[in-house]
C-alpha cells in the first residue's frame, strides 16, 4: 500500500513556484490548512517542515490520523526536535526526539538508524517498513550530483524494478512528488546513509 503523501507547503501544484522565488510561500492560498498561525509563520516555518511531512505520511500509512504540519512542529520543539537558535536559524529536524514522539504520541516503534548503506534500505522497507532517509534535496532532480549528502528528509516505503519508491515532501513535480522512484545508485549520490525507521 501506498502511503498518502505530504508536502512541506499545503499548495502541491505550487512547489514549484516557491522554491523558485517565483511565489512566496505566504502567498500559498492554502497555509492556513497547516496549522500556522499566520502567513508570516508559514513562509518562515515552511523550509523545515521536511521532516514533519514524513512524519505525517508515516502515521497515516499506520492507519492513524496525522496531526495538522504546525501543530506537530510545535510539539517537537517543545521535545527538541527543533532548535531555534539566537541568530534566528531553526536546526532540525533533530533525530532522537522525533522517535520519542513516535513512540510515546501515535506509540508507533521507531529508531534512529546511521551508517545504513543505500543499498540496505529495500531490506527494511521490504515488509511495510518505512525508512525517512536523509538526502539532498535535489534528489528530486533524479540522477543529477548534489553539491553534498543529507539536509532534507523523504519517506522510502518500497521498491520497484531496482528502484527505491519514496516520497518527497518537496518534489516540484507530480512524478518528484509521489511515489518518485530511483535507482538505489542514483539515490546513494544524494543519502547521507542516516534516517528514522518504523518497522
Amino acid at each position: 500500500m501506498i502511503p498518502p503523501w505530504f508536502g512541506q507547503w499545503e499548495s502541491a501544484d505550487r512547489i514549484a513556484q516557491i522554491l523558485s522565488g517565483a511565489l512566496k510561500a505566504a502567498d500559498d492560498p492554502l497555509w492556513h490548512r497547516s496549522g500556522a498561525g499566520s502567513a508570516a509563520e508559514y513562509e518562515t516555518w515552511a523550509d523545515h517542515l521536511c521532516g514533519v511531512a514524513c512524519l505525517r505520511m508515516a502515521v497515516a500509512a499506520r492507519g492513524l490520523t496525522p496531526p495538522r504540519a504546525f501543530d506537530l512542529a510545535r510539539d517537537l520543539t517543545v521535545r527538541g526536535g527543533y532548535v531555534v537558535q539566537p541568530d534566528g536559524f531553526t536546526r532540525g529536524l533533530v533525530y532522537a526526539p522525533a522517535v520519542a514522539w513516535l513512540r510515546e504520541v501515535p506509540r508507533l516503534p521507531a529508531e534512529v538508524r546511521v551508517d545504513v548503506p543505500a543499498e540496505e534500505i529495500a531490506s527494511l522497507v521490504a515488509d511495510g517498513g518505512l525508512f525517512m532517509a536523509s538526502v539532498h534535496p535535489w534528489v528530486r532532480r533524479g540522477d543529477v550530483e548534489p553539491p553534498s549528502r543529507g539536509g532534507h528528509l523523504v519517506l522510502v516505503f518500497g521498491t520497484a524494478d531496482g528502484a527505491l519508491r519514496f516520497h518527497n515532501p518537496s518534489g516540484d513535480t507530480p512524478p518528484s512528488q509521489a511515489d518518485a522512484r530511483l535507482s538505489v545508485a542514483a539515490f546513494a549520490r544524494h543519502y547521507a546513509g542516516r534516517g528514522i525507521y518504523l518497522p
